[in-house]
């Protein structure tokens, strides 16, 4: 089954976060910008997949286009595991991060999608999800996951606290912020009261000290956890000293560089939580070899997810897999629409796992021509 094709193309949806956005990783967020990636193959399957993302884009579609779409035309999409391997070595010399993994990730989704559509299944029963009911009419589909509302950053106690209650209106029982001072976090669990399961997520902005001081400061708040407190991200040593002083469980991991940087980080004792992000990483298959590591380990796993493309469906399906008692992570925004409708929403917090063949659902043609940014670039063999 050889690939004769590979589109990529670009989307820009606004969506709306109930507040004026604020600066966020440096960018001051009002849309979603997705990265779409189209396999097709002799056979007329077609793959889809998203490669990481947001402001970078464009970095990580130039890869493709310029690098890893001529060197799959002609391939075998069925040889997932040899294709990985050789251009992750041929591609060594330009990062082990960045927008060249961003970009293999998002040939290994649409990989893994014709692998799911050719054999007639969903990816989760390719990878052996085990559905909660094992017999009866919910056998087949692993069916709905428990989300958690991922907060973008508000920046004020009063808008934290609005969002937060939005949150809960809507079902969610897990939540989480993206804040960095004591006041808005406060804010938001007075706001939800003791029973909700209450995260922060600081992107990586202190020092070891720092850390550990702010975890401290933020043990009256009850968090679940406390992601990426410390700069670099990849100062393993550093987050494990803040897990053994802070007295708050660490996570991390949507900044890994791959299954080397999580061996790292369990053999220091860094993390309690794990969260490879699969746009990130380098799609199902990292994830999978990522999952197994951390079992080994002992460390829980819970996928990073902050996108709406093929993306998504692919942590649905991984969620499902490896990780069904762990929460989904959803950004809590509200799309102007999405090439995939309903598959992305979260109704009374809670997410469903799709029963179609490989991803189980091709985007919305329409809806994807009417965000497009700019014109697809098609590779042919």
């Amino acid at each position: 089954m050889k690939i004769v094709a590979v589109e990529t193309s670009l989307t820009r949806i606004p969506f709306d976060m109930g507040a004026k956005p604020v600066s966020f990783g440096g960018v001051g967020w009002q849309a979603m910008h997705t990265l779409w990636v189209r396999v097709v193959t002799d056979t007329g399957i077609e793959g889809w997949g998203e490669g990481f993302g947001h402001a970078c884009v464009a970095a990580t579609r130039s890869v493709l286009d310029t690098q890893v779409a001529p060197a799959v035309l002609g391939q075998d999409a069925r040889d997932i595991a040899g294709m990985r391997a050789r251009l992750s070595r041929t591609l060594h010399l330009f990062g082990r991060n960045g927008p060249h993994i961003y970009a293999l990730s998002a040939l290994d989704i649409a990989l893994w999608d014709i692998a799911g559509k050719e054999a007639g299944q969903p990816l989760w029963r390719l990878w052996g999800a085990t559905p909660p009911n094992a017999t009866g009419p919910d056998a087949a589909n692993p069916g709905r996951l428990r989300a958690y509302a991922s907060l973008l950053r508000y920046g004020s106690p009063d808008l934290v606290a609005a969002a937060a209650e939005r949150a809960a209106g809507r079902g969610y029982a897990d939540i989480k912020l993206h804040e960095i001072e004591v006041p808005m976090v406060a804010a938001a669990r007075a706001a939800l009261g003791p029973t909700a399961r209450l995260m922060v997520d600081t992107n990586c902005p202190w020092t070891i000290g720092q850390a550990t001081a702010m975890a401290r400061a933020l043990a009256a708040c009850d968090l679940t956890w406390l992601e990426e407190p410390v700069w670099p991200p990849e100062d393993y040593a550093g987050l494990a000293q803040v897990r053994a002083a802070g007295g708050v469980p660490i996570a991390a991991g949507e900044n890994a560089a791959g299954l080397m940087d999580f061996r790292a980080a369990f053999a220091a004792g860094a993390l309690d939580v794990a969260q490879p992000s699969v746009i990130k990483i380098g799609g199902p298959s990292a994830m999978l070899e990522i999952a197994a590591l951390a079992r080994a380990a002992g460390v829980r796993l819970v996928p990073h997810n902050a996108y709406f493309g093929a993306g998504y469906l692919a942590s649905l399906h991984l969620n499902a897999t490896l990780a069904p008692d762990a929460p989904f992570e959803r950004l809590f925004i509200d799309l102007e629409a999405s090439p995939y409708h309903d598959t992305v929403t979260a109704p009374d917090g809670h997410v469903t796992v799709p029963n179609g063949p490989g991803l189980g659902r091709d985007p919305d043609p329409e809806v994807l021509a009417r965000y497009r940014v700019g014109e697809p670039t098609l590779h042919r063999a």
